[in-house]
Formats: C-alpha cells, sequence, structure tokens
C-alpha cells in the first residue's frame, strides 16, 4: 500500500485522505495511519507547491552551482553538505558523480546576489577547491510538470 499511496500523493499532495482511500480500494483510517507512519519515518519530508514564478511579478534568479571539495578527512561529505544547506538561499543540494562532487541550487533576487552568495559565503569555505555558476534562464518542465504553454505552430496551413 506504501508505494501506491506515495505515487498518488507525489503527483497531487492535495488529494484528500478520504478520496485517496477510495482511489487505493483501502480503509480510510488504514491510508491515514500508513501517511502518518511515513512521516515519522522520514519517507514523507514534506509537502511542496510548485509555483510559475514567471507567471507572477515576483522576480527571482535561480542558479545551479556546480562545487568541487576536498572531503574532510573522517567525515567524507556529509559535514560540508551540511554547511553549505544551513544557508537559506540554498535550496537543494546534491552529492554528485563526475567532473563536481556537489550540486547546489539556490534562489536570490538577482544574478549579482547569487555572484555574491557564492563569493563571499560558499567559495571561501576551507574545503572548496572551485566552483561553476549556471543561471535557469527558464524553466519548461519542473518536478514532472510541464509550465510553459506548449509551442502552437504558427504555419498556414495550405492545400492544393
Amino acid at each position: 500500500m506504501r508505494e501506491k499511496i506515495l505515487a498518488v500523493i507525489e503527483k497531487n499532495s492535495r488529494i484528500d485522505i478520504r478520496d485517496l482511500a477510495i482511489l487505493l480500494g483501502e480503509n480510510e483510517a488504514a491510508v491515514a495511519n500508513e501517511i502518518a507512519e511515513m512521516e515519522k519515518e522520514h519517507i514523507i519530508c514534506g509537502y511542496h507547491t510548485l509555483i510559475n514564478w514567471e507567471n507572477t511579478s515576483d522576480e527571482k534568479v535561480v542558479a545551479l552551482i556546480e562545487v568541487r571539495v576536498t572531503p574532510q578527512r573522517g567525515m567524507g561529505f556529509d559535514k560540508l553538505a551540511e554547511r553549505i544547506y544551513q544557508y537559506s538561499e540554498v535550496t537543494a543540494v546534491y552529492l554528485m558523480s563526475g567532473a563536481y562532487d556537489f550540486t547546489v541550487i539556490l534562489e536570490g533576487k538577482t544574478m549579482r546576489q547569487v555572484a555574491q552568495f557564492v563569493s563571499d559565503k560558499l567559495a571561501p569555505l576551507d574545503s572548496v577547491l572551485s566552483t561553476a555558476t549556471h543561471f535557469v534562464l527558464k524553466k519548461y518542465k519542473d518536478h514532472g510538470t510541464v509550465l510553459c504553454d506548449e509551442v502552437q505552430d504558427e504555419r498556414m496551413l495550405i492545400t492544393p
């Protein structure tokens, strides 16, 4: 039942428990208890709303920063990751394979604010060897949801 619940609420976390139970053919109390248990076990870690900020008057800059580090002796990457994700600007930190060790996603009001975060807070950390900052110019799809209108074919139909 867990996998079925997770599959549904991952797409629609606002679904009513009653509707979810009906959809899954399960008892409402059993579904509610299972969700509560998964929250306690940190399988379900939060409920979020996906917002297309381009359709609002609020300006946001999203940046993806690749970070190369020297892991700390005895702690690996975890302690450094914890230091990085404590910053309020940071929305995500991922340990990666490849040329860079971390991918850090952060939001700011301007590109300058993001650049200042990198130069003042991220790059000076003892274990950080180098960074590469990439700015998100447009989001087409986020968390499995298409954010922009589909491109309309504006060519004229010509028939013989």
